[in-house]
């Protein structure tokens, strides 16, 4: 198949253009939201082709795959003629989220793919039709040392999304154990910052880090806690959203208090064989459950019937 899709979420975006079929990216002039072309930080594969948007009305597609509302219009616009497709929820609903009602609900036409059961009961869907696909990620390979006795954190852009992704809470995880924060916009925090790395150095640095620390409140489910445990590490998060399903307790610690979750940091940073243990078990239940095979087969008997 021939797919447009839009580069939003690069991690997810990473996983899904790895399957058999031929993926359109639109490219607009500076590289603005609604066509950033491929990604400059990930190892994207050939079948991943750059398109400018003008030029989108000559080529064959077979589907279009939507992440953002206003992709709908822009597909019309730019192809010329209706296309079959499908639209990814990656997001938790907000606002006022029992009476939050998506923004697709009144369509049958389009079916909504939520990437967490969490999405997909917290989310009121109305007559859209629905299907979860749950995340899956490449196998990073088991690149845990643990070397240094820190705690890694992967965010992007923490201070605009400070209760949303938890780095309001960091000051106390701070005083236990000494954090580590990757991402984008993260340079100016008062730790350890890494910001914009390419994926593979990433992985490696984070993976030089004693435990991971997964701080957010409200998220449908971080890829990066998944590459995390596929990375080998230890898990300290949350027990919030799709995270309570993710994490086996042999894998870390879950809690919805933070003194319960700082005692963690410190005692994974303290003992280096038990946090290897934990990252271990963390490390098999993301590949049985988050494998790259499974998410790509259920993307294509989705595509199939689409």
């Amino acid at each position: 198949m021939r797919i447009l899709i839009w580069h939003v979420h690069g991690s997810w975006t990473s996983a899904f253009i790895r399957g058999s079929h031929e993926y359109l990216l639109p490219l607009v002039p500076g590289r603005g939201p609604d066509g950033r072309g491929r990604a400059a930080t990930y190892d994207w594969p050939d079948s991943a082709r750059e398109v400018p948007w003008e030029r989108l009305r000559d080529e064959h597609v077979d589907v279009v795959v939507y992440q953002r509302p206003h992709e709908i219009d822009l597909a019309r616009e730019w192809l010329g003629r209706d296309v079959p497709g499908v639209y990814v929820e990656h997001n938790t609903p907000a606002g006022d989220v029992p009476r939050t009602r998506h923004p697709l609900a009144d369509r049958t036409d389009i079916p909504i793919v939520h990437v967490t059961y969490f999405n997909e009961l917290y989310w009121d869907n109305g007559r859209a039709p629905t299907r979860v696909i749950e995340h899956g990620i490449p196998d990073p390979g088991h690149l845990y040392t643990g070397e240094l006795p820190r705690a890694g954190v992967v965010v992007n852009e923490p201070v605009r999304r400070t209760r949303v992704a938890g780095t309001d809470l960091l000051p106390r995880f701070a005083e236990r154990v000494p954090l580590d924060v990757f991402g984008m916009k993260v340079n100016g925090l008062p730790y350890g910052t890494y910001e914009d790395l390419p994926q593979h150095v990433m992985h490696a640095e984070l993976a030089r880090r004693r435990v991971y620390l997964h701080p957010y409140r409200w998220t449908s489910l971080g890829l990066a806690l998944i590459e995390a445990m596929t990375l080998g590490m230890p898990v300290v998060a949350l027990a919030a959203t799709e995270a309570i399903e993710a994490v086996p307790p042999e894998a870390g610690v879950l809690s919805t208090k933070v003194h319960v979750l700082a005692d963690a940091l410190h005692a994974y940073a303290e003992d280096p064989e038990v946090a290897s243990q934990a990252g271990k078990a963390a490390r098999a239940a993301a590949l049985s459950r988050y494998g790259l095979g499974r998410f790509l087969s259920d993307w294509d008997a989705l595509l199939s019937e689409v």
